[in-house]
């Protein structure tokens, strides 16, 4: 999987896995960064933020929830330490409202569903959106355990309210058909929300839904120890319909 940083403005978005470093590094030496603004705190996104901060002196800015976890060392499972590498502990401030970089200023929203730190940026200038993980494709199979499909949905419909055509993606890269990408992704989400809602007023267990709409075994499902698993959407989805049935 590729792993994209943005730099814009003086302001670098994201900064890549530490197993990266050689690569991220070399290039981050080229440019002048003046801040730093971190999507969500997962090691692909801060994994040389440390770096950065040592180097560099720059302010590091991330959702106020993970100024705490930035504190220290990085502690997820061994499979994505081999991928992505260590993430080493750094000094993390806490976003506002907005940013303001050089030339723009920049909407910071929240849009929880991969995790619940994460946030999209919006440069106001450009009508670029600067979106994550929350994209990453239009037809997912698998999520992280942590990951709510539900909000991911919802956030995904929040940032249509911006006005923007061209996203830039942490794996996918820039994507010039970016609102057409995430209006797809929702368009997807919302007839699997159905899917499952079917099955679900049938009567059918979280493990048959899932054996049905998701028959395939995903690799990284059994690497992950089922930390990555389509089982975690019908998961989601599911508890979505007992908590509005309970309304």
């Amino acid at each position: 999987m590729s792993v994209y940083s943005f730099f814009v403005d003086g302001l670098l978005i994201d900064t890549g896995s530490n197993s990266l470093a050689q690569e991220f590094q070399s290039f981050y030496n080229e440019l002048t960064i003046e801040q730093v603004a971190l999507t969500h705190a997962h090691e692909d996104h801060s994994g040389n933020a440390a770096w950065i901060q040592q180097q560099k002196g720059v302010p590091i800015y991330i959702h106020r929830d993970s100024v705490g976890i930035c504190a220290e060392d990085g502690d997820y499972p061994l499979y994505r330490q081999a991928l992505w590498g260590e993430r080493p502990a750094f000094v993390a401030q806490p976003f506002g409202d907005t940013l303001q970089t050089k030339s723009t200023t920049w909407d910071i929203i929240s849009t929880p569903g991969h995790t619940t730190d994460h946030l999209s940026f919006y440069n106001r200038a450009t009508g670029a959106m600067f979106t994550g993980d929350l994209y990453i494709q239009t037809k997912t199979k698998v999520v992280l355990d942590e990951e709510n499909i539900v909000h991911t949905l919802a956030s995904l419909k929040k940032l249509l309210h911006y006005d923007f055509e061209t996203i830039y993606c942490c794996h996918a890269g820039f994507l010039v058909d970016g609102r057409t990408k995430i209006q797809e992704k929702i368009a997807y989400l919302e007839e699997l929300e159905g899917e499952v809602r079917k099955h679900y007023d049938q009567g059918h267990s979280v493990d048959e839904i899932t054996k049905a709409i998701f028959p395939r075994n995903y690799p990284i499902t059994k690497a992950s120890g089922e930390q990555w698993s389509s089982k975690h959407i019908i998961t989601a989805f599911t508890k979505h319909f007992m908590q509005e049935s309970l309304r």
